[in-house]
């Protein structure tokens, strides 16, 4: 009997031991075969608009109008810059991944990136509502990430808010910590699935397939994590999502804080250059 026993704690062992060894070969699987998704389908869209744009202008067969020479040349230069920006996320991701994140951390007023990060969306009053109070401590953080950061975050937020309806922006202070929190009234996200959305390669509530590689969230939380800070979802009161920006206060008192080179990204996150991937919501 006691052989037994032993026999079969031993092979629930080893059995364990197979489990362990196969979890991070099926995930890696996983985002492999997302990748290959990614780049067959949402590199390809802007990659074949660039190329069938540059060869209308170059057909001697077309006899061109000035205005449609015009719509091809914008047509080939928003696919290429797209399709930059695309480049950009996957190797921001990898980045990220690898704890290989340049930051450079400095104190950083919320509204030197809230107001840029509303003027790269090109959204105004009738879209966000801004809550800033006057007095609020700056943080310490690397603005050109941040401002990487609210433009994902705000961009997820304004996607799934109803028609009609507003973003809420606010900051606060408390503990040494500021908080930009991001507020829609959107359909949310299911507590039990609130962590798939900080992953690569999500679109959780997308339905059109045509949305970015859906890096926004991921690389939203690994710039924030890379700057010692954290990014969270919760319920917005009411209904919606309420994403959760945290980073220390500045301290003038503190030695100066900086990471220049790299910065080891904690948690799951991966993290856009501008809007993209879209995630609820990514």
């Amino acid at each position: 009997m006691i052989a037994t026993q032993l026999d079969a704690a031993l092979e629930h062992s080893d059995l364990a031991e197979t489990a362990s060894a196969i979890g991070p070969l099926a995930e890696a699987d996983r985002m492999r075969s997302a990748l290959l998704a990614a780049v067959g389908h949402d590199l390809r869209r802007p990659l074949s608009a660039a190329t069938a744009a540059i060869s209308g202008l170059r057909s001697a067969e077309l006899t061109l109008s000035p205005a449609d020479r015009e719509e091809l040349f914008e047509t080939a230069e928003e696919s290429l810059e797209s399709l930059a920006g695309l480049v950009t996320n996957l190797l921001d991701v990898s980045r990220v991944q690898a704890g290989a994140l340049a930051v450079s951390l400095g104190p950083v007023d919320a509204a030197d990136v809230v107001l840029p990060a509303l003027d790269e969306l090109g959204v105004g009053p009738d879209t966000v509502e801004l809550e800033l109070p006057p007095g609020l401590p700056p943080m310490l953080a690397d603005a050109g990430l941040l401002q990487r950061v609210v433009v994902n975050v705000l961009a997820n937020g304004i996607r799934f808010s109803p028609t009609g309806g507003r973003v809420l922006v606010s900051a606060s202070e408390f503990g040494g910590v500021v908080e930009l929190r991001i507020m829609d009234r959107g359909p949310g996200i299911p507590a039990d699935r609130r962590d798939e959305v900080f992953l690569p390669f999500q679109r959780l509530g997308d339905t059109d397939n045509l949305t970015g590689l859906g890096l926004g969230l991921a690389l939203a939380k690994g710039f924030t994590e890379g700057m010692g800070g954290r990014l969270e979802a919760e319920d917005t009161p009411g209904g919606g999502l309420t994403m959760v920006i945290a980073l220390p206060a500045f301290d003038p008192a503190a030695p100066a804080g900086h990471t220049a080179g790299t910065a080891a990204a904690t948690g799951t996150g991966t993290g856009t250059g501008t809007g993209t991937g879209t995630d609820e919501e990514t």
